[in-house]
Formats: structure tokens, C-alpha cells, sequence
């Protein structure tokens, strides 16, 4: 039979698929990646913030459609389901099975059972890291190191879907690794929801630092990033680990979400005004060329007009190289949902329009600095005309940051994959424009 897969969400999500996508191959399934030559969908939802469900609503609602045609079985998984299943098996019977993320232990045998009773009986097997099909390309792949969180933030509902942080075993993880690299992953991209607290459940102390630097002495890798470093937990080590290997991008992705005390402290967060600005200030005298990259809420609970300026002053001030921003978004079950004071949705728009707008010329001037200036560049794709390689720096995650479209008078494809030397010549919005150094 055949199977396709529709992911959703963060690239968290994206490896629990990955793995799902392994278990299936490993017991004969053909993957498809066209709905409408599947019998079998399987949709791994995400329920994080309401825009996310209504797309995983959405989503299954037109999977649905396609068993009017040749799919006989639908399947939804993931954390809309893990946090609405009574409610979706009531108002969604188009979909025959819905596996909680808390099930995915026993994921083939309720898959088995549902799907055949006349199937013969296998072991009960859960998701495996060591059997998941990487489905980012030949040269990148996500490493999940742990699994929840425990920082309780009022305005996320993580710890409601996936419960308490819970760090995978470092040896593990480094088999996952070394069986990437053997199968030509060349970068790795290490995710959790909170990175910096990896290994204080199992080790009693923060080992980022030491997980990173087992991974660097894997020959076959080249780059090695981690996402999602709460700024609480970058300790002197995390950052002398990254100064000090060549293998790790200079890149910091810190997710402050707000630089008011009084927001932060309604936020649930650890952090204060004064220890978010000294930290930016050592990370870039401690390493030059960093690029750092900040998420920010707009529009949380009784945040006043003086106090988003003064998160809009500190981003004018700080200048940061990558920067998300989101609109606050009320969620079933959380402290900050049942807080006075919501914000009218206009006023977030407007809040966020100008953060943007600030964020969009600081850019820029950013990316002017680096007119003239020589990269490593891994390429990944050709732009549709053929006149350019589509690559990324260590500065650009994927599907995160911009992109560097280096132009060649005769594109070869049999570069995409490889690292290549380009020279920045112009910038266009977010992306850079160079030219390939042969």
C-alpha cells in the first residue's frame, strides 16, 4: 500500500514524522508524496497557537477529500490531537485514527489493530531516531534531544501537549548522529524546546556544551547548530564551546520574547531586562561575526504603549541580525489566556506592522556589511530560471533566514549538496546576491 505524509509545525514535529515515515518503510509501505496516489494519509498536526490549528484543521479536512478518490484510511497525529482528541473524533469522522503524542510508544500496534484485523499480528513497535527517513535534503538533518518542557511560561501550552522536559541519553543522540553521517548528512541542526536545558534531568547540570563538542569529532560533519537556547541557560561554557570550534555556526538563536520586566515577570519567564542585555553584549565581545537571532510576543496581556516601546527602543538598540516576531495568541488551558487586560487584536497588528518595519531596515544595513566579504555556502537548490544557486551560509538556517543566490554563467547540478566559496556582491530584502569563486 501506499503512504503519504503531511507535516505541520516546527521541525520538532518534522522528526517525530521523519519517524513515523521510517516505521511504515521498514514494514514494506511505499512512500508517496502526492495525496492523490496514496491509500493511506497520515497528518502530523500541530496545535501551538490557534492560526497553527485552524491550518491542521484545515489541512485534514482537504486530506479528507482525497477518500472520495483512492485513499481508503486517514490518519491525524501530533499535538492538535494530543490536546483535542475527544472533540475531533466527535467533529471530524472523516478520519479513522487519531494517535495522541503520548501514544507514540505503541504507535504500530494501534495502527496495526485499526487498520486490519486480518493483519498479521507484529510487534508493538513506537517511533525509532535510528529508523526515521531524513526528508530535509541530503546534506541536513534536525537532531531532537529531548522531548517537553518544564519552564512553564504563561502564555504556552508545550508543557500541557508534551509534558515535563526529558532529555535523550547523550550516547543516543550520538548514534543518531554518527548514523547520519554515514548516510551523507554534512549538518546537523540540533532542536529541543529549550536546548540549554539538555541533560540537567539526567546529568544534574546543563551539557549542551558537551553534546555539542561529541558531536563536532564526528568526521563527516561540517556544521552543527542548535536552535532554541533559552537565554536563562547559556552558560560561559556553551559559549566557549562555539567560540572555540570551528565545526559550530556562529549563530545564536535566543528567544527573549519581550525585554519589560513587568512582561517578562507576567510572562512566567526567567530572565530580567538587566540579564537579557548583558548577555548580548558578551556573546558579540566573546564572539566576533556572531549572528544573533531573538523571537518576541507582541501584544501580551497588559502590555502598555511604554512598555512596547521599550522593547522596540531595545531591538533599535541591539540591532539583532535575524528576528521573528508573533502577535499574542490566546491558548486553551494557559495562565496568561485568563489574564485581564487582552489586548485588542488591532493594537497588536499595529504593533507588530512596526516592529517589522524597524526589523526590516535593520536588516539592511546588516546584510550591506556584508557586500564584499567571502562565505562557505552550502547549495541547495537551483532558482527556477537556472541563472542561480540557491545557498546558505552559516548565517541562514532553513526555512528560518534568508538565502544567498550565487550567480554562475553555467549552473551545474551536480554542485547542489556540495560547499562552494562565493563573494557577496548585492543584497535583495532579506537574501544576499554573490557570485561563485572557482
Amino acid at each position: 500500500m501506499n503512504i503519504g505524509f503531511v507535516s505541520l509545525g516546527c521541525s520538532k514535529n518534522l522528526v517525530d514524522t521523519e519517524m513515523m515515515i521510517g516505521i511504515f518503510k521498514k514494514h514494506g509501505y511505499n512512500i508517496v508524496n502526492q495525496p492523490k496516489d496514496a491509500d493511506i494519509i497520515l497528518i502530523n498536526t500541530c496545535g501551538f497557537i490557534e492560526t497553527a490549528k485552524q491550518e491542521a484543521i484545515n489541512t485534514i479536512l482537504e486530506m479528507a477529500e482525497y477518500k472520495k478518490k483512492r485513499c481508503k484510511f486517514l490518519i491525524a497525529t501530533g499535538c492538535l490531537v494530543q490536546r483535542y482528541k475527544q472533540e475531533l473524533e466527535k467533529e471530524i469522522p472523516e478520519v479513522d485514527l487519531f494517535v495522541t503524542c503520548n501514544e507514540y510508544d505503541k504507535f504500530w500496534d494501534i495502527f496495526s489493530n485499526k487498520i486490519s484485523k486480518k493483519l498479521e499480528k507484529q510487534k508493538c513497535e513506537g517511533l525509532d531516531f535510528l529508523e526515521r527517513v531524513v526528508t530535509t535534503g541530503n546534506k541536513t538533518a534536525y537532531l531532537k534531544i529531548a522531548e517537553g518542557c518544564s519552564n512553564k511560561c504563561t502564555y504556552c501550552a508545550i508543557p500541557y501537549i508534551k509534558g515535563e522536559f526529558v532529555s535523550r541519553k547523550m550516547e543516543d543522540i550520538l548514534k543518531e548522529a554518527n548514523n547520519l553521517a554515514q548516510d551523507g548528512i554534512e549538518e546537523i541542526i540540533v532542536i529541543a524546546q529549550d536546548t540549554t536545558k539538555y541533560g540537567t534531568d539526567l546529568y544534574g547540570k546543563p551539557m549542551l556544551h558537551k553534546l555539542l563538542e561529541e558531536i563536532c569529532k564526528i568526521d563527516k560533519i561540517k556544521w552543527v547548530r542548535f536552535l532554541y537556547a533559552y537565554p536563562e541557560s547559556i552558560t560561559d561554557e556553551l559559549i566557549k564551546t562555539v567560540k572555540e570550534n570551528d565545526k559550530i555556526c556562529k549563530y545564536f538563536d535566543i528567544p527573549i520574547q519581550h525585554i519589560s520586566n513587568q512582561v517578562l515577570k507576567r510572562m512566567n519567564r526567567k530572565t530580567t531586562t538587566e540579564s537579557i542585555k548583558k548577555l548580548m553584549i558578551k556573546i558579540r565581545k566573546e564572539i566576533p561575526n556572531v549572528i544573533l537571532r531573538t523571537t518576541v510576543i507582541l501584544g501580551f496581556p497588559g502590555e502598555t504603549n511604554e512598555q512596547f516601546e521599550e522593547l522596540y527602543d531595545y531591538i533599535k538598540q541591539t540591532k539583532f541580525d535575524k528576528l521573528g516576531a508573533f502577535m499574542y495568541s490566546k491558548e486553551d488551558g494557559t495562565p496568561a489566556a485568563i489574564l485581564k487586560e487582552q489586548i485588542h487584536p488591532q493594537t497588536k497588528k499595529s504593533r507588530y506592522n512596526k516592529i517589522m518595519k524597524l526589523q526590516q531596515e535593520i536588516s539592511k544595513n546588516n546584510l550591506e556589511k556584508d557586500i564584499g566579504k567571502i562565505y562557505n555556502a552550502l547549495i541547495e537548490d537551483v532558482s527556477f530560471d537556472k541563472k542561480y544557486y540557491i545557498a546558505r551560509t552559516y548565517m541562514d538556517v532553513p526555512e528560518m533566514d534568508g538565502v544567498v543566490f550565487i550567480k554562475n554563467k553555467d549552473i551545474d547540478t551536480n554542485l547542489i549538496g556540495k560547499f562552494v566559496e562565493c563573494k557577496i556582491k548585492e543584497i535583495k530584502d532579506y537574501d544576499l546576491i554573490g557570485e561563485l569563486i572557482v
